[in-house]
C-alpha cells in the first residue's frame, strides 16, 4: 500500500521547526511505517483545501503520486477553519510587495495586529468558508478516485490550537467540522477525529511553542490512528476519551487548559 497524503503544516512541522517530508517521526511517515509502505507527502505552510486542490490539478509531483496511490489521506481543512481577518489572497501577496521594505513593513504590521483583529471580528471570517472547503475536498476525491477507484480516502478533521497569533480563538471550527463530517458521510470517506487525540497535548502546552504544531507524541498517535483506520472497515476513530466537541468553545479556553496542565 502506498499513501498519498495532502497536508498542511501540521504534517511536516515538529516540536520546534519544519522538517523534510521524509522525517520518520512525522505522522504521515508514522502511518506509512505502521502499514509497511511509503507515504508520499505533498504539503505547504498555510495550505487550505483550496491549495491542495490546486496542487492536485497543477503539480506533476502529485500526479506521479496519484498513479501509485493505494490510499489517500486528506490532512487539509484545519487551516480553513482558522480566523482570517484579511482574505488569504491578501496575506499571500504581502511577500511579493515592492519595494522590499514595503513587504517587510506590511508583514510586521499584520503579525502585530492579527490577534487584535481576530478578537474584534469574533474569529470571523475564516480562511475558507465551510462550503468551499468541502467543494475542494470533493474535487480532490473525484480526481484521485477516478484514476484509483479502489483507493480508500481518509479525512482528518480540524485540530485545535492555543496560538497567540490567533488570540486563542477558533470559533469557526464547529461549522467546518460539521460540514466536513457531512461531506465525508455522503462521499463514503473515512474520518479521523483528530481533536480527541491531541487536545490535551496542544491545549496543555506540550507541543510546539507556537501553539499550533505538534510534538512527536502527537505525531505518533495521529499516524498510528491513520494506519489503524486504513487497516479496518471503521469509518471513525476515537481516542477513547470524550469527544471535546468544540474544544475551544467558551467553556474551555487554551488558558484554562494550560492552567490545568
Amino acid at each position: 500500500m502506498s499513501l498519498l497524503v495532502l497536508g498542511d503544516s501540521l504534517s511536516f512541522h515538529g516540536p520546534r521547526t519544519a522538517h523534510p517530508v521524509d522525517e520518520p517521526r512525522l505522522w504521515p511517515q508514522v502511518a506509512g511505517s505502521c502499514l509497511g509502505t511509503r507515504a508520499d507527502l505533498h504539503a505547504g505552510l498555510g495550505w487550505t483545501a483550496r491549495h491542495a486542490w490546486t496542487a492536485t490539478r497543477t503539480d506533476p509531483r502529485v500526479w506521479a503520486s496519484v498513479r501509485t496511490a493505494d490510499a489517500v489521506v486528506l490532512g487539509v481543512g484545519g487551516m480553513d477553519s482558522l480566523p482570517s481577518p484579511l482574505p488569504t489572497a491578501v496575506r499571500e501577496l504581502m511577500p511579493v510587495l515592492r519595494p522590499p521594505w514595503l513587504s517587510s513593513r506590511a508583514r510586521r504590521a499584520y503579525r502585530h495586529g492579527h490577534a487584535r483583529l481576530v478578537r474584534l471580528t469574533g474569529g470571523r471570517p475564516t480562511a475558507l468558508p465551510p462550503a468551499e472547503t468541502v467543494r475542494c475536498l470533493e474535487r480532490i476525491r473525484v480526481a484521485v478516485t477516478t484514476l484509483r477507484p479502489h483507493a480508500p480516502v481518509v479525512l482528518l478533521l480540524p485540530s485545535v490550537h492555543r496560538s497567540p497569533l490567533y488570540g486563542g480563538v477558533h470559533t469557526g471550527r464547529t461549522a467546518h467540522v460539521a460540514a466536513m463530517r457531512a461531506w465525508a458521510a455522503d462521499a463514503e470517506v473515512r474520518v479521523l477525529e483528530v481533536a480527541p487525540l491531541v487536545v490535551e497535548h496542544v491545549l496543555g502546552g506540550h507541543g510546539n511553542p507556537d501553539g499550533i504544531h505538534w510534538g512527536w507524541p502527537a505525531h505518533r498517535i495521529v499516524g498510528e490512528a491513520v494506519a489503524e483506520l486504513l487497516r479496518t472497515d471503521h469509518r471513525v476513530v476515537h481516542s477513547g476519551t470524550v469527544d471535546p466537541g468544540d474544544p475551544q468553545a467558551e467553556a474551555l479556553t487554551w488558558e484554562d487548559a494550560a492552567d490545568r496542565s
